[in-house]
C-alpha cells in the first residue's frame, strides 16, 4: 500500500506540474503577444471588411502582434485622438490629418518617426512626403486623395456650355449659365461651416494655389498679398452674381456632395474619395473630372488640393517598434497599392499604382490631371491649422455679407494668423 501511495503521488506532482508547465506556457505567450491599437476614420469609408482583411495579413506575417481597429467617422475619430492626445492615452497608431500635426507635436503626444526609421533601418526613398516640424517626421501620408473640379455634365450642357472651365473667367461664365434659381439649380457649392471650417483649405485656397500662389511668405502668413486678395474678390464676385448655393454659411464638406449628388448645383471641388459615394447614390448622374481653373492668363503647373489618410505613432506607445512595422507593412507597395486601389486615392509609396487608373476612366482622367499639376495644400503642419481657417471663415463671411472690406478682411485674417505664429 505505501508503494502504491508512493506512486499515487508521483502521478499526482507530474501531473500538476504539466498544467502548470502548460499554465506557464499559455502566460508566456500572452506576455509575448503585443496587441496594438489603431485609431482611423479609414474603415468605415472603405469597402467592408477590406482593412479588417489587410490587418489579417499584417498579423499573418507578424506573429506576436494583433491589431485591435478603433474606427469611426472622420469628427468622432478626431475627437477621441485630440482627448487621447491631451489626457496621455492615444493609441499606439492613430490616423492623422495634416491639419493636426503641428499641435500634436507641440503636446508631445506623437513621436519623432524619423528615429524609428533609422531604428529599423528603414529606406524612406519609397515615400512620397513626409510631414515634418523641425526636421523630423511626425506623419507618413498613407494614401492622397486630390479635389479636382466635379462638373455635371447635364446642367453643363443644358446651359449651352461647351467645354469644362479652365479659368476664372470661364468659370464664372459656366456657373451663371448653369444657374436656374427657379428650379433650385446653381452654378456652384461653396461650404463654410465654422464647425467644421475645412471649405477655407479645399474650396477657397484651392484657387490660390490652381494658379501657383500662395498664402504664405517665408513660412509665415501672408494672406494680404495680391494673389489671396484676387482669388477673394472672385469668390466674392461669384456670390453677388447670385450663383452659388444657398447655405453656404452652415454647410459641411457632407452637404456639398448631397447639392451635387442630387443634381442641384452644376460644379463643385471635392475629394475623389467621393466619386464611388457619388455614384452609388445617384447611378444616372453623369459627372466628369477638371482641374481647378487658373487666373486668366496662367499657363504654369496648377496646385491640385488634396488631403491624405495620414498615420503616426503615440508617444506614449509603450510598443512603437512593433507600432512601425504596420507603418511598414502599409507603406510596402504591394499593400499600399491594394490601400490606394480600394480607397480610390493616390498612393502614398512612389512606386505603387492603384489598379483603377488603368480600369476606371474617371479616375484615370484624375490621374492625369494630378500628374500634369503638383498637389498643394499649405495648411499641413501649420499650428492650429483648423483654427487658422475658422478665423479666415469669420471674417470671409463678414466681407461676403458686405459687412466689410476684402482689404479690410484680410488684414484682421492676417492679424489673427499672425498671433499663432
Amino acid at each position: 500500500m505505501e508503494k502504491k501511495s508512493i506512486r499515487l503521488m508521483l502521478c499526482f506532482l507530474m501531473m500538476v506540474s504539466i498544467f502548470v508547465g502548460i499554465g506557464s506556457v499559455k502566460s508566456a505567450f500572452a506576455e509575448d503577444t503585443v496587441t496594438l491599437e489603431f485609431s482611423q476614420w479609414w474603415e468605415p469609408e472603405l469597402p467592408q471588411g477590406a482593412f479588417r482583411s489587410l490587418m489579417d495579413k499584417f498579423e499573418e506575417q507578424n506573429p506576436g502582434i494583433k491589431v485591435e481597429l478603433l474606427s469611426g467617422p472622420y469628427s468622432s475619430t478626431k475627437e477621441q485622438i485630440v482627448a487621447g492626445a491631451a489626457t496621455g492615452t492615444m493609441s499606439d497608431v492613430v490616423g492623422l490629418d495634416g491639419a493636426w500635426v503641428n499641435d500634436f507635436v507641440k503636446q508631445g503626444a506623437i513621436t519623432d518617426l524619423s528615429k524609428l526609421m533609422t531604428d529599423a533601418g528603414y529606406d524612406a526613398s519609397a515615400l512620397a512626403a513626409q510631414i515634418q516640424i523641425n526636421g523630423a517626421t511626425y506623419m507618413i501620408p498613407v494614401v492622397n486623395f486630390v479635389y479636382p473640379l466635379f462638373i455635371n455634365e447635364d446642367i453643363l450642357k443644358s446651359a449651352g456650355v461647351e467645354s469644362a472651365p479652365s479659368t476664372r473667367s470661364e468659370f464664372a461664365a459656366a456657373a451663371k449659365a448653369m444657374t436656374k434659381p427657379e428650379a433650385n439649380v446653381y452654378g456652384w457649392v461653396l461650404p463654410l461651416s465654422l464647425e467644421v471650417p475645412n471649405g477655407i483649405q479645399n474650396d477657397v485656397m484651392s484657387w490660390v494655389w490652381a494658379s501657383g500662389k500662395s498664402m504664405l511668405k517665408d513660412g509665415k502668413p501672408d494672406v494680404t498679398n495680391s494673389d489671396v486678395k484676387s482669388a477673394v474678390e472672385f469668390i466674392k464676385g461669384l456670390y453677388d452674381a447670385g450663383v452659388i448655393a444657398p447655405g453656404a454659411f452652415t454647410m459641411k464638406e457632407q452637404d456639398k456632395v448631397e447639392e451635387f449628388t442630387n443634381g442641384r448645383v452644376g460644379m463643385m471641388i471635392d475629394s475623389l474619395a467621393h466619386i464611388n459615394t457619388i455614384r452609388e447614390r445617384n447611378p444616372e448622374l453623369k459627372f466628369s473630372l477638371a482641374a481647378v481653373p487658373a487666373e486668366d492668363g496662367y499657363d504654369g503647373k496648377r496646385g491640385l488640393p488634396y488631403a491624405s489618410w495620414g498615420i503616426g505613432i503615440a508617444e506614449n506607445s509603450q510598443h512603437k517598434a512593433e507600432a512601425w512595422k504596420l507603418v511598414e507593412f502599409l507603406m510596402s507597395e504591394e499593400v499600399n497599392s491594394e490601400l490606394s486601389t480600394i480607397a480610390n486615392a493616390f498612393p502614398g509609396n512612389v512606386n505603387s499604382v492603384p489598379d483603377f487608373v488603368k480600369t476606371d476612366e474617371l479616375f484615370g482622367s484624375a490621374f492625369e490631371i494630378y500628374q500634369k499639376g503638383y498637389p498643394a495644400n499649405e495648411f499641413v503642419g501649420l499650428p492650429v491649422a483648423e483654427d487658422l481657417m475658422r478665423a479666415f471663415d469669420e471674417q470671409f463671411q463678414l466681407m461676403l455679407e458686405g459687412d466689410q472690406t476684402v482689404d479690410e478682411m484680410l488684414q484682421k485674417v492676417q492679424e489673427a494668423w499672425l498671433k499663432e505664429f
